[in-house]
């Protein structure tokens, strides 16, 4: 059986964000432009003002219109755009509020995945050393992703669409961050969704599909970057598949008769409105037969999955806040309420300085203990060579992904490791090993909005922390390196040993190369031993069960498959022993 590839109108898959950013832009200059050094933050022309709460949404590309096809007057101030379902780095996100910035403060909104919020809360603690009061709210309108008792994990999908409205006019028409915080939190908990995916997306880099599902198969309760839903069921007709939906939405929501709703149906990429119109008339049916009424309605492509074809369904309980905010007018890309904004009298906008506070440390080489076979240019060779590894691998390392998660892990981490790289390549050879680790974290966090973006940047800083006293490594160097790695992890990330992550393959790492360490071994001998242990953790979350990230709503379904990120733990951690001098 030959393997199924997709086609795409592109250029490169490396330039295709960019390029796309630089496309809307020029669609559309009378509402957006590009401010900051990334190139990933996206300005509404007319919205940014001093005195004004800014709002700062974002997340991962490939659910266009979603995220800066939000951004405008009255409803976004910028968006933080990152790379195919990854989420934006630390550095897009403070350039998005540092142009949303007004001095009154700055609400984060985003949905609910773990790469978003370790990267989000990870620019707001950078935010809030510039003097910016930052606020967060994750959006959780996903009834499929978890119980209503722990509504807290759930995951936001076209829900955002709502939340983000109510917040761009609560801050639009003049409400202090408290009350937009306050607004923004009343939409999240009163929106809830449901979708149902017919078929799989694919990912620029890969051009293959990231799950398989059969010709007559659907998944209800897919997720937007193509998680897996609560079961897999043969095509049905679009009432009975609507009733499904909206059995949940409404057995939650319980509407009373006399209730007003606002109703969203959103295609995933690739459903045609005559469907989508289908949907919409069997949720109105429902509705009306419950008594309640619906106060609006939109249907179209608001929060897509690249060329998904499904669909799905958000309700908004209403009260007359909440009526309001969705009625003040907006303009942007892709929603327009109401007449255009008028221009606010007297309006003005402090300039911006986007420059880099750049550190220039600098380390006493005197000082440090040189014993050890590992020095400054050895351990940055050893660092390439993980980096070509990825590159390799990354193909396999996405196919693991795709299996148990959205199909982007080796796509991600080849990005990241190419970013080290080119740190790297333009570092002054004189850096030390700890120098080396700090450019790394920065490079890999900056070029990574993933989850493991923030998870590798706190290892390469914590593990540099741990060597900082060392010009050369040797083996308890050596294994200080590796537990450090593992640490960052561990504070960074909050998973734990046994959840089926990268934890699973770090730890027996650490923990081989400690016991290497103890028995007298040499560095290379404990570099082998952590790469062995990697391997050994990494083959052992087969027969777990997962309880993080994507995977996690698999359940009983993730065993029997290795987790892609203790895959790639043992990737790198045997490409730096092969490059162990001899």
């Amino acid at each position: 059986m030959s393997e199924t590839h997709t086609k795409k109108l592109m250029n490169a898959p490396e330039a295709i964000i960019p390029e796309m950013i630089e496309g809307m832009v020029l669609a559309h200059p009378e509402m957006l432009r590009v401010e900051g050094a990334t190139g990933r933050a996206v300005v509404a022309v007319d919205g940014p003002r001093d005195g004004k709460v800014g709002i700062v949404i974002g997340g991962g590309s490939g659910h266009e219109p979603a995220f800066a096809g939000y951004v405008g007057r009255g409803l976004a101030d910028a968006a933080a755009v990152g790379n195919v379902f990854a989420s934006p780095s630390p550095e897009h996100i403070k350039e998005a509020a540092m142009a949303a910035d007004g001095g009154a403060g700055v609400v984060f909104l985003y949905g609910n995945y773990t790469g978003d919020v370790l990267n989000f809360d990870m620019a707001a603690e950078e935010c809030a050393e510039l003097g910016i009061d930052v606020r967060s709210v994750a959006v959780i309108d996903d009834v499929a992703s978890a119980p209503k008792e722990k509504a807290g994990e759930r995951r936001g999908i076209a829900g955002d669409f709502f939340v983000f409205k109510v917040a761009g006019a609560a801050a639009d028409m003049g409400l202090s961050l408290d009350q937009v915080e306050a607004a923004a939190r009343k939409a999240n908990a009163a929106t809830l969704s449901m979708g149902v995916a017919l078929s799989a997306c694919s990912m620029p880099q890969t051009l293959k599909p990231n799950f398989e599902i059969g010709a007559d198969e659907m998944e209800i309760g897919m997720g937007l970057h193509g998680e897996p839903g609560m079961r897999r069921a043969k095509v049905d007709t679009a009432d009975n598949v609507t009733d499904e939906m909206m059995r949940l939405i409404l057995g939650e929501m319980a509407p009373a008769p006399g209730d007003e709703v606002a109703v969203l149906v959103n295609g995933l990429g690739a459903t045609g409105l005559m469907e989508l119109y289908l949907i919409q008339r069997r949720v109105a049916q429902i509705l009306g037969e419950a008594g309640v009424t619906i106060w609006q309605s939109w249907v179209g492509e608001y929060c897509t999955s690249m060329e998904m074809a499904g669909a799905s369904v958000t309700l908004i309980k209403l009260d007359a806040e909440l009526k309001g905010f969705l009625a003040h007018p907006c303009r942007t890309p892709a929603l327009t309420v109401g007449a255009a904004p008028a221009a606010v009298a007297g309006a003005t906008r402090t300039a911006r300085d986007y420059a880099a506070a750049g550190r220039a440390d600098t380390v006493d080489r005197a000082s440090l203990k040189a014993e050890g076979p590992v020095t400054p240019e050895v351990f940055r060779a050893m660092l390439l060579s993980a980096a070509a590894a990825i590159a390799r691998e990354k193909d396999r390392l996405s196919e693991l992904d795709g299996v148990i998660g959205d199909g982007d892990h080796g796509v991600t981490m080849d990005i990241g490791w190419q970013a080290v790289a080119a740190a790297l390549a333009a570092a002054p050879e004189e850096d030390t090993i700890s120098q080396t680790c700090t450019k790394a974290a920065k490079a890999f966090l900056d070029a990574v909005g993933a989850s493991s973006g923030p998870l590798y940047a706190g290892a390469f800083n914590s593990a540099g922390k741990a060597v900082s006293d060392r010009l050369n490594l040797d083996a308890g160097a050596m294994a200080a390196w590796v537990e450090g790695m593992l640490t960052g992890i561990l504070g960074r990330g909050g998973a734990a040993p046994g959840d089926k992550t990268m934890i699973d393959a770090w730890q027996p790492a650490a923990e081989a190369a400690r016991a290497a360490e103890a028995a007298g071994e040499d560095a290379g001998a404990v570099l082998a031993a952590a790469a062995e242990g990697a391997h050994a953790g990494a083959e052992a979350t087969r027969d777990m069960e997962s309880r993080r990230g994507r995977s996690k709503k698999l359940g009983a379904r993730s065993v029997g498959h290795v987790d892609p990120g203790a895959a790639s733990t043992h990737v790198i951690l045997a490409a730096m022993r092969d490059a162990f001098p001899n």
